[in-house]
């Protein structure tokens, strides 16, 4: 049975999350129902991370079984048309080995979130964006940051239903900066770890928030991740700036996926 990796992008908001629920949209679900439009029948997808209510995805890996051998770009195609209207895409699909797994094979995940900053209500990047209503000290955060790389018990910045057997993660990268958004001044966090905890980003988000309009000390990051307590961490941010940015593998599956068979040039007889 042929395994093919799909290279998904979503706007998260008219979803419940990734995951399929019985009563809700899912962008799992909107997959599965276009797969069942190729091929009749029940399937079940797996992706790299399980995104939740309004959050996005940039680069969301998943990974389906089919009987039929589809050519790459056939199926990309396939699905889209099927996907629509839903804010869905399938952005590139590779063969892969019957034993690759899309969360399982993956090594790293990157997450972008993008927080605007201005008083106006954001029009076009609505939905899109963490606004808030007031500049914020990008140095104060960069240095509250730099106490949330490495490996650490995470427990503050864990939802308290979160069901990873551990809170204890590596971040390998917090990085923070401005940007010139079309709507205002924003600031672009880029974070990068082999896995995340339930609402690790977003809590960590939220904290630095509190750093930069001056309710905390950068110092007091350091204090919340050491209390190992919930109740420590600061607010927990919105979902709708958040955005599944990559997953990363030993070997890119998409390398010769359906983009690079449609730019290769024709053979010729």
């Amino acid at each position: 049975m042929p395994r093919f990796a799909l290279k998904v992008e979503y706007h998260g908001g008219p979803f419940s999350g990734w995951q399929r629920q019985r009563d809700q949209p899912s962008v799992q679900g909107a997959i599965e129902a276009a797969l069942a439009r190729l091929e009749p029948g029940a399937h079940t997808i797996a992706a790299a991370g399980r995104t939740d209510a309004g959050v996005h995805a940039l680069g969301q890996v998943a990974h389906c079984d089919l009987s039929r051998d589809w050519a790459p770009f056939r199926l990309m195609e396939a699905l889209n048309y099927h996907l629509k209207p839903q804010p869905v895409a399938i952005v590139d699909c590779a063969a892969v080995a019957p034993n690759w797994h899309a969360r399982f094979s993956a090594q790293e995940r990157r997450y972008s979130f993008r927080l605007l900053m201005r008083r106006a209500p954001a029009t076009h990047d609505a939905g899109l964006v963490w606004q808030v209503p007031h500049m914020l000290d990008l140095a104060a955060m960069q240095e509250g940051a730099t106490h949330l790389v490495g490996h650490h018990d995470f427990t503050t910045f864990r939802s308290s239903i979160c069901q990873s057997a551990s809170p204890v993660k590596t971040l390998d990268m917090l990085e923070i900066r401005d940007v010139a958004g079309q709507g205002g001044p924003e600031l672009g966090f880029e974070l990068r770890a082999r896995s995340f905890l339930h609402n690790q980003v977003r809590s960590i988000v939220g904290t630095l928030e509190r750093v930069g309009r001056g309710a905390w000390a950068p110092q007091d990051v350091r204090r919340a991740l050491e209390a190992r307590n919930r109740a420590a961490c600061g607010p927990v941010c919105p979902p709708q700036g958040l955005y599944l940015a990559e997953a990363v593998y030993p070997e890119d599956p998409f390398t010769r996926g359906a983009l690079a068979d449609q730019a290769a040039p024709a053979r010729k007889s």
